[in-house]
């Protein structure tokens, strides 16, 4: 496959717009990645602007890129790892493990945008997810095969009196945690 170099016209915040002048663009949903600093920075296409240009959206950060780097499109989406290796690991969005517990040894990598699986395939019954936190089992139950997001603070104390308010408005009672 042809490598498919391009030029930063802008750079506004997160939003990259990359100039390719032999008018071969690549994929909407495919990668681009810059080199600064020693690092690769990694942006995913968004939109074909017209002409020759594309506008990105960095998924790293952008400090520092300026007009006129050189930017080079991978020819696919971004790709992370899949399979058994990958339980009970923590991985960003473009599947670099953040768990400190070292690389990962998958079989296989997929990408991130994919066909979603043909009715047929999937499951008819719902089954709940059993995250091990009380509150969110008992009163915000996830699906398996859902997507969920999740996001925690530094005190609990929300949580904890989450049960309590609910159940006074409900005009119920409540078991305390722990």
């Amino acid at each position: 496959m042809e490598t498919i170099k391009g030029k930063i016209l802008q750079v506004l915040g997160a939003v990259v717009d990359v100039e390719f002048p032999d008018r071969k663009l690549p994929m909407v949903k495919d990668a681009l990645t810059v080199e600064l600093d020693g690092r690769t920075r990694v942006m995913e296409v968004a939109q074909h602007m017209g002409g020759h240009v594309v506008r990105a959206i960095m998924l790293t950060a952008s400090d520092g890129l300026c007009k006129g780097m050189e930017v080079t499109a991978t020819g696919s989406g971004i790709r992370v790892p899949v399979g058994e290796a990958t339980l009970g690991r923590m991985f960003n969005v473009l599947g670099e493990p953040i768990d400190f517990a070292g690389d990962v040894e998958a079989d296989d990598d997929w990408e991130i945008h994919r066909e979603p699986p043909k009715f047929a395939d999937q499951s008819p019954v719902v089954e709940i997810l059993e995250t091990g936190i009380k509150v969110i089992d008992l009163l915000a139950p996830y699906a398996k095969g859902g997507k969920i997001g999740l996001f925690g603070g530094a005190s609990t104390a929300a949580i904890r009196s989450l049960p309590a308010s609910a159940s006074v408005r409900a005009r119920a009672t409540t078991c305390g945690m722990r």
